[in-house]
């Protein structure tokens, strides 16, 4: 694939997650969580968005958010658990973005907030006005995703290189 053509990022937070006494990185997910993942995958899959590679932080919520989210997917893409995006900062998520190789396209990638808001909000220079009014409206709850695309090589992804085409929330 040519860097010239645009690539594709689906920004997840993870579902709604329970808060037993457990560590921070087990917490599992909460029935709403386990509602609302599965209904995120096919929400993916009726826009026609089919990632080729997934990038997962390594915390429960999120690897439970991803297992009942992939199989409404017509092919599961490719899935990497990277421990660098928990708890991980817009700067870091960039990071790891940059180390994509550029024959993927479409990738998703699985993670928390703050994190996953602040770099929707960081990459975002343009968007559609829908998607836009429904993220500042909404702020970025449990199992929302916003959808950019960017124009150029993985690595060329930075603050202000993207658009926003979509924000869903369940």
């Amino acid at each position: 694939m040519s860097v010239d053509q645009p690539r594709r990022m689906v920004l997840l937070r993870h579902a709604k997650a329970d808060w037993p006494d457990v560590p921070d990185h087990e917490r599992p997910l909460a029935d709403r969580g386990r509602k609302d993942a599965p209904v995120a995958g096919g929400w993916l899959a009726t826009q026609g968005i089919h990632p080729e590679l997934a990038l997962c932080s390594t915390a429960a919520r999120c690897r439970e958010t991803w297992k009942l989210a992939a199989p409404q997917l017509p092919h599961r893409p490719k899935t990497v658990y990277d421990e660098r995006v928990y708890e991980a900062t817009p700067g870091e998520l960039i990071t790891v973005l940059n180390e994509v190789e550029d024959a993927v396209r479409e990738v998703i990638l699985i993670g928390h907030n703050p994190g996953i808001h602040g770099l929707a909000e960081i990459l975002t220079a343009t968007f559609d006005e829908d998607a836009g009014r429904l993220m500042a409206e909404r702020g970025f709850p449990t199992s929302a995703m916003a959808v950019l695309t960017v124009n150029g090589s993985w690595k060329s992804v930075e603050p202000g290189t993207a658009h926003l085409t979509h924000f869903w929330a369940p």
